[in-house]
């Protein structure tokens, strides 16, 4: 799949949101949410907000397409990236909470995805200028996990068991570290960018083998399975509610984002 722009990798979202409705696919709840994200890229692109328009829209189709790409090859019988094999295959089964699902994916494309993206818009000593840019998406992109936090409990009840019987476990779960997921992400892709791209291979399976090491923690918590249980069987069986529910979640209003860019204590 080669998307060139936020229009387009919004169709291709709203695509896939539709076909999960219809065969109950569990892909479609972190569509939903991407598909939010996209939306206000797409704002701010359209409105100046990035310091550079056109490579924002670049580095938005590239980032899109890491996603897009990985689904197709999953569903052909494809393997993908192994941090996109385990979001994938989780997805077929009941076990995982709705939490669960959404925190592996964003981790797949935020802890592996985004530095692959960033290296490829601005290779070399472009990337620099990328920065703030970089850090104004990474904060879009890291609103759906404060977004799953509050809004989760629409369509998971018992999602407050977490915080009884979690303790210092529960943050293995809904919190991968987004603070750590930026700084790290910069960082993946400083080392990208700084080798040609038929050179980045080796690292690029290092990461990958890390961040799907990252997501099988957050799916397999330890001693917190049996309690994820439960909440599991208090969760809805229906996959088209269950989206319907997801949608509702609103990324911040850009001011905000800014506001976190500039001051980091903000976030």
């Amino acid at each position: 799949m080669a998307l060139a722009n936020t229009d387009e990798v919004l169709a291709a979202l709203d695509e896939i949101v539709a076909r999960a409705k219809r065969e109950g696919d569990r892909v479609g709840y972190f569509a939903t949410l991407y598909r939010a994200v996209t939306a206000r890229v797409k704002e701010g692109i359209e409105t100046g907000f990035f310091d550079d328009g056109p490579r924002m829209e670049k580095l938005d189709a590239v980032f899109a397409n890491r996603y897009l790409d990985a689904l197709v090859a999953h569903e052909r019988g494809d393997r993908p990236t192994r941090s996109w094999e385990v979001t994938f295959d989780a997805a077929a089964r009941w076990r995982p909470i709705v939490l669960q699902h959404l925190l592996v994916a964003i981790n797949a494309h935020i802890n592996l995805d985004l530095g692959i993206a960033a290296a490829r818009v601005a290779p070399g000593n472009s990337l620099r200028a990328l920065r703030r840019d970089f850090d104004r998406i990474n904060e879009i992109l890291a609103s759906m996990v404060g977004g799953v936090r509050r809004n989760v409990g629409d369509v998971s009840p018992w999602i407050g068991l977490l915080d009884r019987i979690g303790g210092a476990r529960k943050e293995v779960v809904i919190n991968f570290s987004v603070r750590v997921a930026r700084r790290e992400a910069w960082r993946f892709a400083t080392q990208l960018a700084s080798l040609p791209e038929d050179r980045q291979a080796p690292l690029i399976r290092v990461r990958d083998k890390e961040v799907a090491a990252l997501a099988d923690r957050v799916l397999h918590p330890g001693v917190l399975s049996s309690g994820l249980t439960l909440i599991r069987l208090r969760e809805g069986m229906n996959v088209p509610d269950t989206i319907r529910a997801l949608s509702r979640f609103d990324p911040p209003e850009l001011e905000v984002v800014e506001a976190r860019v500039e001051d980091p204590q903000a976030r």
